[in-house]
């Protein structure tokens, strides 16, 4: 089975490299499915949890959160610069529910109007929330009441 290298890189250190079947991930331009192979490309990431597969016979796949960042991919490897990126086991999901709360809090409450929407940044607030959701569903957590 064919492979493509596959290094992930945020600010502090290598999070993630391997050889892989597939990657697929949420650009800026819509979501990208990453063959061996592949055409070069380079794109902004949204916040998400990107989807590994993995080239062993049973073909798992592996959830990995970034907050964003840029991707470059070539015919034999895909580099993902992410602002920040997380596998499963290094999130803290309690603070990450955490996170996702305060954030749809702020949400709420510039919706809502009065003196303390004048001091809350909605696109702040609606990245703070995409950022925790993408750690959640890296997790396999359930993620309820979401619009």
């Amino acid at each position: 089975m064919a492979t493509i290298q596959l290094e992930i890189v945020s600010p502090d250190k290598v999070v993630y490299a391997e050889d892989i079947s597939m990657l697929i991930v949420r650009s800026t331009g819509g979501e990208l499915g990453i063959l061996p192979k592949h055409a070069p490309l380079v794109t902004g990431l949204l916040p998400h949890a990107m989807r590994v597969r993995l080239s062993g016979a049973d073909r798992d796949e592996q959830l990995i959160a970034v907050s964003g960042g840029f991707m470059e991919v070539t015919p034999e490897k895909i580099t993902v610069l992410a602002t920040a990126a997380e596998q499963p086991i290094d999130i803290d999901i309690n603070r990450a529910q955490r996170a996702m709360d305060r954030a749809k809090e702020r949400i709420a409450a510039f919706h809502q109007g009065g003196d303390e929407a004048r001091n809350i940044d909605i696109e702040r607030a609606q990245l703070a929330l995409r950022r925790a959701i993408a750690r959640l569903r890296a997790t396999g957590t359930e993620i309820e009441n979401l619009k």
